[in-house]
């Protein structure tokens, strides 16, 4: 199987699979108190790193399958969204995240709901979102369509997941944060339940967010073989 489109399936459906069945009913309360809150975390970390390889090596050594095609046409439109994924990215990492693990110490804060927050509630997982569907239509094979496919999904449904989890866990902590956010990007802005932070968000994170955007175009060559940048 080792070398196939189905490879590829196979370990993209275990990856998506086993990120949410471990952290779901009844899986996740069973193994936290049978490997204490650490110890599910370290296994959950494990499982994810070890899915992301296969994964990887299972794309690196399968065939090309054309579906669409790669498209010139197609490349102006991902390098239009790359960066607003990218900075998503940026400012996700840079701010403390009520939606990461362990983010729930964030609500001790007086407005978590600040900066990028404002925009969605789910910055990560939108800039993940828009890198996989931005590469999944570039490439238009079918091992680039499970593997892009497959971190959309992982994206999407994890958002939703979130919320759900963060609900039952935070109980009334919970709602203040999510009337004043959105998981579709700028709803709570345009419903009126939020305004837009831009000094949260601040000039510093988006030049940061265009030096790493910089960075892999440069680096582009390296990490998939695919030159973006023509000297």
């Amino acid at each position: 199987m080792t070398g196939t489109v189905g490879h590829v399936l196979a370990a993209a459906l275990c990856f998506v699979g086993l990120h949410f069945a471990l952290s779901m009913r009844p899986a996740r309360p069973w193994l936290v108190e049978a490997l204490g809150e650490n110890g599910f975390l370290g296994l959950y970390s494990a499982q994810s790193i070890f899915g992301l390889i296969w994964l990887s090596l299972a794309y690196r050594h399968a065939p090309y399958v054309e579906l669409w095609g790669a498209s010139a046409a197609i490349h102006p439109l991902v390098l239009a969204v790359m960066p607003v994924a990218v900075f998503l990215l940026v400012a996700s990492l840079t701010t403390p995240n009520p939606t990461m693990v362990g983010g729930e110490r964030t609500f001790d804060q007086t407005n978590p709901a600040r900066g990028i927050f404002t925009i969605t509630r789910h910055p990560m997982l939108w800039g993940v979102a828009l890198w996989a569907g931005a590469h999944a239509l570039a490439n238009g094979d079918a091992a680039s369509l499970i593997l892009f496919g497959a971190m959309l999904v992982l994206a999407v449904g994890g958002m939703v997941h979130i919320d759900i989890k963060r609900r039952a866990r935070m109980g009334a902590a919970w709602g203040p944060f999510a009337m004043a956010t959105s998981l579709m990007p700028f709803q709570a802005i345009a419903e009126g339940r939020t305004q837009l932070d831009l000094a949260g968000i601040g000039w510093r994170r988006v030049g940061l967010a265009l030096l790493v955007f910089a960075g892999l175009l440069l680096a582009h060559p390296w990490l998939s073989g695919v030159v973006l940048v023509v000297w």
